[in-house]
């Protein structure tokens, strides 16, 4: 079967080279175990160990971290060799373990994956300061999606022949934005085993994380909230609302989207605002990272009215994958005269306002809530998102950049036009 390239592949390779642990962290399902498989087997002729922490045997040889060391001696050589640690989650007191191994100095280099454990994710990240360097997988993204199911026949062409054949490029982003990105969900070839997959993953997810840890207690609550949450996506949360639907008190709506955040489920963006404490106080609004899953919880995959906000959570993954290594946050805007916009990328001194569109536009044209925007903050740029227009126009003193959704893939342009 063809398997999923993912970009971040060659980044963690590049890394293998330095003498900080490589964590690689991501939702349950992403690919973490299967990207893993595949950089070591890359590493013919090197010295290799993989051991998978959810094997009982496996987990068994860091019991002990002095024995484990000598095991590692002894399997080595004393040589210069790759560890690979699968579910590193799993090892109890993981990150002060790893942070004794780091520290003997040893001639080895530690690859680790672990899922969205709220250890992992709090307690072994602190301890492994300076240490390590951290790689996010999320599910497959629009660009990985789309070479997929193209057979990696275009190569750096992709961004082009979406360009110029609308055909092809309606038929990936309509299976994308009812099915998402998880690997196992990708690879199925038919609609009923895509969703029996879904399901599995998200039962899988609430057994294994969820449960363990609310101790049992009011999982089916936590459950109502994420369909809520599924239903109401990209809305300011409404933690008033949300207590009467599911019983619960604010401050448990809190602590589970806290735990759904950490998992790597939804993540929130914070309201704009010039002054930094008002934004700390207004609630959010949640976007979940996989469309699929979103669509699962609302048990509706193919709505015509919720076109537009299954197109504005996929424009979110877009924006959040472009600007994830530079000095920028996301924001959505709303004034009190309730005018809005979808999204505020803010780079420091350089606002870029971005409205999303799920149809597709013929000719450049704004939104009165979006004008509002550009007169009170007057950014040098803003974008507006859409299905199939690419246009430049200046409103004010701005310059909007009309920009169909493919030309956001990355490595499908460079930012820059005309």
């Amino acid at each position: 079967m063809l398997s999923i390239h993912r970009s971040l592949r060659q980044e963690i390779v590049e890394h293998l080279s330095r003498k900080e642990m490589t964590l690689l962290t991501g939702p349950r399902q992403a690919g973490k175990t299967t990207l893993l498989k595949e950089i070591a087997a890359g590493l013919e002729g090197q010295d290799l160990l993989f051991l998978n922490l959810d094997i009982p045997k496996d987990r068994g040889l860091l019991e002990d971290q002095e024995k484990f060391v000598a095991y590692l001696h002894a399997f080595s050589g004393g040589k210069p060799s790759t560890i690979f640690i699968d579910e590193i989650q799993r090892l109890e007191n993981a990150g002060l373990y790893l942070k004794g191994i780091y520290d003997r100095d040893l001639p080895y280099k530690f690859v680790l994956t672990g899922s969205g454990s709220l250890e992992l994710k709090e307690k072994v990240t602190e301890s492994l300061v300076g240490r390590k360097r951290n790689f996010n997988l999320l599910t497959t993204s629009i660009e990985e999606f789309a070479a997929y199911k193209t057979n990696y026949q275009f190569g750096t062409r992709l961004g082009e022949i979406l360009a110029t054949n609308q055909v092809l490029r309606e038929e990936i982003l309509t299976e994308y934005l009812m099915f998402g990105g998880y690997p196992a969900v990708v690879t199925e070839k038919r609609e009923s085993d895509k969703l029996r997959t879904l399901e599995e993953i998200y039962q899988g997810y609430i057994e294994r994380d969820i449960v363990a840890m609310l101790q049992l207690e009011k999982s089916q609550a936590f459950i109502t909230l994420m369909r809520l949450m599924a239903s109401r996506s990209g809305s300011i949360v409404n933690y008033s609302d949300l207590a009467k639907l599911t019983t619960l008190r604010h401050e448990t709506i809190k602590k589970y989207l806290w735990y759904a955040e950490k998992t790597f489920i939804i993540r929130p963006i914070s309201p704009f605002f010039t002054n930094k404490e008002k934004e700390l106080v207004k609630a959010p609004s949640y976007y979940f990272l996989d469309i699929g899953l979103r669509n699962y919880l609302r048990g509706i995959f193919d709505d015509p009215s919720d076109t537009g906000m299954r197109f504005q959570t996929f424009v979110y993954r877009l924006l959040e994958k472009r600007f994830r290594h530079a000095i920028a946050s996301i924001h959505f805007w709303r004034s009190k005269a309730k005018a809005e916009v979808d999204f505020v990328v803010n780079r420091g001194p350089d606002l870029l306002p971005v409205e999303v569109k799920s149809t597709a536009l013929k000719t450049p044209s704004v939104t009165r809530s979006y004008r509002s925007f550009l007169e009170q903050y007057k950014p040098k740029e803003g974008w507006v998102v859409n299905r199939s227009l690419s246009a430049d126009v200046m409103i004010g003193e701005t310059i909007v950049r009309f920009i169909p959704w493919w030309e956001l893939m990355e490595g499908a342009w460079s930012g820059e036009k005309g």
